[in-house]
C-alpha cells in the first residue's frame, strides 16, 4: 500500500502507511531546524534533556511508564531537525502518542547540570577515537562559520557557557519556527491513527511561515590541516569537496559515483586499488553526505604514516580515472543494485520506514522522496557520472590528516 498524506487540525503534514500483519507500530515527528543555535552544543544538550522529565512525569516515572508498556521512545538531534519517534505494540499506540505529546508540550529539561557533565564526558571519550578526531577536524574546517561546523571540539570549547535558559529558549524557537511533519507506519486503521494523532498533537502551534535563518556554506579556497597525536601507529586522512544536495539534477549520479568509488566495500575502486593491489590501507572508503543546505563528498583512509603521500596520490589517480574514462554500464548496474539493496535493508521495519519518510518530509522534499530517487537512479548514464567527477573534484577541497 502507498502513503496516504493528510493534514492535522493545525496543518501539520501527516503521512500514513499500512504494513499488514505487523504487531508494532512506529511514529516519527520531526521539527526542522531553521536557525543556528546561539552557543555550539545547545541543541545537542536540548535533545538529551528531552527525556529527563515533563510536568506530568519525573525522569524516573517516564522511564517506568515506557518500560511498563514496552514503548521504545527516543528524542535525537540530526543536522537539520529535531526528531521524536517511538515504536509500540499496536494495542499501546494511543498511550505512546500520549507520552510523546506530553514530552513535546511539557518537557522541563530537568537534571541540566548532571546531563551537561555527562555530555562533556561522552564527547571527550568519543574524541579518543582517531577516526572521530580526523573527521570532526574535517567537518570543522569544511563548515567553518556555519551551524554544521558545531563539532565536538566546538561544543567542548563552549559547553560551560550553556545555561538551562539557553536550552529552553532554543526549544521555544524550534517550536515556533519549524516545519513539522509526522509519519506513521504500522497495521492500525487510518481513522484510528489519525484521530489519536490529531487529538494529541493537533493543537501544537504550527509555523505558518518558516523563517530560514541558515544559508548554504561555501569553501573559498583549499584548506589543508594536520593534527599531531604522538601515540598513533597509523595515519588517518580525509579529503572532501562540497557537492550539490538532494534537489540537484546531479544527486542520483553522485549517489552512484560514491558507490563505485568507495562505498561498496570490497568491490569499490578505492578498496581494490589502494588496499588489495597496493596494500596501503587498513580501511578506505568514500562518503556522500547530502544535507539540507549543503552536500559533501569525502574519501577516508587509515594507513601507515609512511604511506600518507602515496595514499593521496592514490586518491588522485582514482579520481582522474573517473574523470577521463567513463565507467562501464556494468559498473553502473552493479552500483544500482548495491545502493538499492542497502536502501531495502535500511527500510526493513516500520520504525525505519517512518523515520526515513519523515526525514525527507522535514527537509521539504516530500514523504515519498525516496521512491522518486529510486526512479531517478535508473536513468543515470556513464556520461553523467564522468561530468560530476569533473565538475566537483577540483582543487577547492578540505584535507585533514591525523598522524604521529
Amino acid at each position: 500500500m502507498g502513503i496516504k498524506i493528510s493534514n492535522l487540525n493545525n496543518n501539520i503534514e501527516f503521512s500514513y502507511k499500512n504494513n499488514s500483519d505487523t504487531p508494532r507500530a512506529a511514529l516519527c515527528m520531526n521539527f526542522s531546524i531553521n536557525e543556528a543555535e546561539n552557543i555550539p552544543g545547545v541543541h545537542s544538550l536540548m535533545s538529551r534533556l528531552a527525556m529527563q522529565g515533563t510536568t506530568t512525569y519525573t525522569a524516573e516515572e517516564l522511564s517506568e511508564e515506557l518500560d511498563k508498556y514496552a514503548i521504545e521512545l527516543i528524542v535525537e538531534l540530526r543536522h537539520d531537525y529535531l526528531r521524536f519517534k517511538f515504536v509500540a505494540l499496536n494495542e499501546d499506540f494511543q498511550k505512546a502518542v500520549e507520552i510523546l505529546a506530553d514530552i513535546v508540550k511539557n518537557v522541563t529539561f530537568d537534571d541540566f547540570d548532571k546531563e551537561r557533565e555527562k555530555m562533556r564526558g561522552e564527547i571527550i571519550a568519543e574524541l579518543d577515537s582517531s577516526r572521530t578526531k580526523v573527521l570532526e577536524n574535517y567537518y570543522k574546517n569544511l563548515y567553518e562559520g556555519h551551524y554544521y561546523g558545531h563539532t565536538f571540539t566546538k561544543i567542548l570549547e563552549n559547553i560551560d557557557n550553556i545555561k538551562k535558559d539557553d536550552v529552553i529558549t532554543a526549544y521555544k524557537k524550534i517550536l515556533s519556527n519549524s516545519k513539522k511533519v509526522i509519519s506513521f507506519v504500522g497495521d492500525i486503521p487510518f481513522e484510528e491513527v489519525y484521530s489519536t494523532v490529531n487529538e494529541k498533537l493537533g493543537d501544537i502551534e504550527n509555523s505558518k511561515d518558516e523563517k530560514i535563518g541558515l544559508t548554504s556554506p561555501s569553501l573559498e579556497h583549499k584548506k589543508e590541516n594536520d593534527i599531531i597525536k604522538p601515540d598513533l601507529n597509523q595515519a588517518h586522512i580525509v579529503q572532501g569537496w562540497f557537492v550539490p544536495t538532494f534537489e540537484s539534477e546531479d544527486y542520483p549520479a553522485l549517489l552512484l559515483l560514491n558507490v563505485i568509488l568507495g562505498a561498496s566495500g570490497l568491490s569499490s575502486r578505492l578498496f581494490l586499488e589502494l588496499r588489495d593491489k597496493k596494500g596501503l590501507a587498513y580501511v578506505v572508503r568514500s562518503s556522500y553526505e547530502p544535507l539540507k543546505f549543503a552536500g559533501n563528498f569525502s574519501i577516508y583512509i587509515a594507513t601507515e604514516p609512511k604511506n600518507i603521500e602515496v595514499s593521496l596520490k592514490g586518491f588522485k589517480e582514482e579520481i582522474d580515472k573517473i574523470k577521463t574514462i567513463p565507467v562501464t554500464e556494468e559498473e553502473i548496474e552493479n552500483a544500482r543494485n548495491n545502493l538499492l539493496g542497502k536502501w531495502a535493508f535500511l527500510q526493513e521495519n516500520n520504525n525505519q520506514q517512518a523515520a526515513l519518510s519523515a526525514h525527507y518530509a522535514a527537509l521539504g522534499l516530500g514523504f515519498d522522496f525516496n521512491a522518486k530517487a529510486k526512479e531517478r537512479i535508473q536513468t543515470v548514464t556513464p556520461e553523467q557520472i564522468q561530468n560530476c567527477a569533473n565538475k566537483y573534484f577540483n582543487d577547492n577541497y578540505v584535507l585533514s590528516i591525523l598522524k604521529p
